[in-house]
């Protein structure tokens, strides 16, 4: 035979063998049951048109109680369920899985020169260091701060009217008390400058990644745009101005990791807005819902009010809230828990397999992405009995299951932020219901999901201030 030919042939070979080592997928057994929806849409629509309520509890009923795959945010997802999923991804971080967030959300938000790589690392400072930062001794300071604004807020924005919608009220509240403490910016024109984009922001950061003009991701991609440049501009003017500033700008300006490297102002801003995402997202949210059930649920309302007025009346007159205060509002924020059980402000959050691992029986291949969601535990009857019903009390004494009640999340990556939006609700709280009375203007009000839920007319109601 030809040499030519003869080298030819071998080299085919060895060509092929190379090829179907590592350019054919590797071929599973035993993946979990699921469906992976529409091409490249996957199964987004049928998720936040249904409800992710719907979605999850749904499919658990078809496929599997355990874990079932889907395909969100243009991604094979593992879905996992119950609080041995929960307890299962929670305690594997870093082990089998390690961070990972949609393009949807990382490609508006974060400034373009941060890899995933670099994500990565980004989201071990955050854990490091705004834990640091956002633990109760430290949040302490900012109690006068949130109360004083709220003070502010309801005489501006509430008291001259009969009729409020809850729901953009509480966006203004938590985005404008983001903007002071994280930012020293007060003026409203300046915190609308970074507000506005934030709407179209999180209106599209759990779409599906598709740039085409119209689209949600579209549209998040250039208010993303415009809040970096903000955010950057603010940075870099703060660099140049030699005032002290208490706020967090300033501690992530002047913090350094155990090289002696200060972070880039591309890093600076990508940590506040994280944060600014959270405070305007989340948290508004949590206090959406937990006025809307002390709208609907007199007595409830009467025995925060008891709870509250208790506090008001220890006050001397124009007395600011403080630490001691909020220890004394156990009642009001067993509330708190039972309506961001019942209406979670986030679904879950998403995870990467660094490695073939298997959960129930199925195989999870390295490369997936999970999602760990309160849905499969905070309506399930077994660990809360009666699941619609509003009952604070399942709150007392040692409180739900383990691994039951996630709205923070769990294990290394709870959410550093779950005191600060535990200071907040409770702040707004307490001076809503210390100065009025609530009445629901629309019964049965729609609830939509986004990024988080939304009540459709923005919950409107009458108030009635105390004594009139």
């Amino acid at each position: 035979m030809d040499p030519f030919i003869l080298y030819s042939l071998a080299f085919g070979v060895v060509y092929i063998c190379i090829y179907l080592i590592f350019f054919i997928p590797k071929q599973y057994k035993n993946l979990p049951p699921g469906s992976s929806g529409w091409p490249i849409l996957g199964e987004n629509m049928d998720m936040f048109y249904s409800s992710p309520e719907k979605f999850i509890h749904g499919r658990m009923k078809k496929y599997s109680s355990q874990v079932f795959k889907t395909s969100l945010v243009g991604e094979k997802i593992a879905v996992f369920c119950g609080t041995s999923g929960n307890k299962f991804l929670f305690s594997n971080e870093n082990k089998l899985l390690t961070t990972w967030w949609p393009q949807s959300l990382t490609k508006p938000l974060m400034c373009p020169t941060q890899s995933q790589n670099t994500l990565r690392e980004l989201a071990l400072l955050n854990r490091e260091f705004l834990r640091e930062i956002l633990k109760p001794e430290n949040l302490k300071q900012f109690i006068p701060f949130m109360d004083s604004m709220a003070r502010d807020h309801l005489n501006q924005e509430w008291l001259p009217f009969k009729e409020v919608k809850i729901y953009p009220l509480a966006k203004k509240y938590t985005f404008s008390l983001g903007c002071k403490l994280f930012l020293s910016i007060e003026d409203f024109r300046h915190v609308k400058k970074l507000s506005d984009p934030f709407v179209l922001v999180t209106s599209g950061i759990f779409s599906v990644p598709i740039n085409l003009p119209g689209t949600p991701y579209n549209r998040a991609i250039k208010g993303g745009k415009m809040v970096r440049e903000e955010l950057l501009r603010v940075i870099r003017e703060r660099k140049k101005n030699e005032e002290n500033f208490n706020d967090l700008l300033s501690r992530l300006m002047s913090f350094s990791d155990e090289n002696g490297e200060f972070m880039n102002d591309e890093e600076i801003c990508n940590n506040i807005v994280g944060l600014l995402v959270a405070s305007y997202d989340t948290t508004s949210a949590a206090i959406t819902f937990v006025l809307k059930y002390l709208a609907e649920l007199p007595i409830i309302f009467n025995e925060v009010h008891r709870e509250q007025m208790e506090i008001a009346k220890s006050k001397g007159r124009g007395e600011l809230l403080n630490w001691d205060d909020i220890q004394k509002m156990k009642y009001s924020w067993n509330v708190a828990c039972e309506a961001i059980r019942l209406i979670p402000p986030a679904q879950g959050a998403f995870r990467e397999a660094i490695t073939d691992f298997t959960f129930g029986g199925f195989t999870i291949p390295k490369g997936w992405k999970t999602l760990w969601n309160v849905y499969s535990t905070h309506k399930n009857p077994k660990y809360f009995p009666e699941p619609e019903k509003f009952d604070p009390c399942r709150f007392e004494g040692s409180g739900p299951a383990p691994y039951s009640f996630v709205p923070f999340g769990g294990g290394p990556r709870m959410c550093p932020g779950k005191e600060y939006a535990r200071l907040e609700t409770l702040v707004f709280i307490h001076n809503v219901v210390s100065n009025f009375k609530l009445e629901k203007l629309v019964p049965h009000e729609k609830i939509i999901y986004q990024s988080s839920p939304v009540p459709v007319n923005g919950l409107p109601v009458r108030i009635q201030p105390h004594g009139n």
